[in-house]
């Protein structure tokens, strides 16, 4: 038993497989003891804020600033003030006003955008293009934001006071920084989702629940496909033919169609994770079956096996002492392969709106239908959806690369 272990750990593919699911597992565990966060809970009013560390706008105003000597980047403040309209009024006044080549212009960016502005801006010019009315009140809009953004004129920050006059606050220009202790922050590593909830946190329960649900679907299966496999490959005969014919139905049907079935009849109400592991669960375990019961078809006839039926054993000792032991590899390289079906399955039921119908708890294949619900792969919000991909393939990479790990150590013929 330990020469097999020392074997299985001295497996590349098993080594690197095992650690990655082993680094996936302990992020599970650790991550919400840090974090203890409701991973549901709804930080955000708005939809996919990007990552990063956000501070809270009213602690700013009112925190004590210090006059600091920086220089500051004008650019960055226009990338929220210069709407895609402006820059498009921007590169057509350059094609009609300057002799820069347009297709300069269409590849510039926007800091080169604005350093053409600022040098060849000129309201006469404007009106020599022959612009209408509203379009040279636009332009000279455009330039004042751009103006004043290179500028360090102050703002002035008024409130209402107890007889409804306005009064002024303080005033801050773009020299006066304060310290970020001194103001409320949440950092999004992974930004948020659709209904404002920190996207990290998400992920890493998701994680959780996903691999629970492949787990109890994996070990539901596997039971099946073993309990079957083993009575059809030992005993043969008419309980042979009737599980085999059973299983080859089953088999001809596509598994994931009668998975979608089972759980629409089911109902979105008692849709719950664990009633969607189980449904998993009793559709996967044919080809268990039929790979069990080939193994136990070559194992009956052993001489082992003819010594212990000549002893006058019971088929329940012969079966798990005799036989269970010799395909015990091939059970967990089975359980393996499910666990990974498992949550592959999840996934795809979710995507359709036929996966755990709960507000509780979140999972992979959940995160990934309200991202796609929401439409986070055309507006730009990787966060939403690309992590969750990433996590899945993740895990389905290193069960797969753990059990052709296996598959190596326990058959001679695929050894190097």
């Amino acid at each position: 038993m330990l020469n097999t272990i020392k074997q299985v750990f001295h497996s590349p593919k098993f080594l690197v497989g095992f650690f990655l699911f082993v680094a996936v597992l302990l992020t599970c565990l650790i991550y919400p003891l840090i974090v203890t966060d409701d991973p549901l809970a709804m930080i955000g009013n708005g939809n996919f804020y990007k990552p990063g560390t956000y501070v809270n706008q009213e602690d700013v105003v009112y925190a004590s600033g210090n006059m600091m000597n920086v220089q500051r980047d004008p650019t960055a403040a226009l990338e929220g003030t210069l709407t895609q309209t402006n820059i498009d009024d921007m590169r057509t006044w350059f094609k009609k006003c300057t002799d820069i080549a347009p297709e300069e212009i269409d590849s510039a960016d926007l800091a080169t955008l604005v350093g053409y502005w600022r040098q060849n801006y000129d309201a006469e010019k404007t009106k020599a293009a022959k612009f209408t009315s509203a379009k040279r009140k636009a332009y000279d809009r455009i330039n004042k934001t751009i103006k004043q953004a290179f500028t360090n004129a102050s703002l002035e920050v008024y409130r209402k006071n107890s007889d409804g006059e306005l009064e002024e606050v303080k005033t801050v220009n773009g020299k006066t920084y304060v310290n970020t202790k001194d103001v409320t922050t949440r950092t999004f590593i992974l930004g948020t989702d659709n209904f404002g909830r920190d996207v990290l946190t998400e992920l890493v329960a998701a994680t959780k629940t996903s691999l629970s649900i492949g787990l109890i679907a994996g070990l539901i299966a596997t039971a099946i496909g073993l309990f079957l496999g083993l009575l059809s490959g030992y005993v043969g005969g008419t309980p042979d033919n009737v599980i085999m014919f059973i299983t080859n139905l089953f088999t001809v049907i596509p598994s994931f169609i009668i998975l979608i079935l089972i759980s629409y009849s089911v109902g979105n109400a008692a849709r719950g994770v664990t009633l969607v592991a189980v449904i998993i669960g009793i559709t996967a375990w044919p080809w268990t079956t039929r790979s069990v019961r080939s193994q136990v078809i070559s194992l009956r006839n052993r001489d082992h096996v003819n010594l212990s039926k000549l002893s006058g054993h019971s088929m329940l000792r012969i079966i798990f002492t005799d036989v269970l032991p010799y395909i015990a590899s091939y059970v967990v390289m089975a359980l393996i392969l499910q666990i990974s079906s498992g949550i592959l399955a999840e996934a795809q039921l979710s995507m359709l709106g036929l996966g755990p119908a709960t507000t509780k708890n979140a999972t992979l294949g959940l995160m990934m239908n309200w991202a796609t619900q929401y439409a986070a792969h055309l507006n730009g919000s990787w966060w939403a959806y690309f992590p969750v991909i990433l996590m899945i393939a993740v895990i389905s990479f290193s069960l797969n690369l753990m059990n052709t790990g296996l598959d190596q150590v326990f058959n001679p013929q695929l050894r190097d």
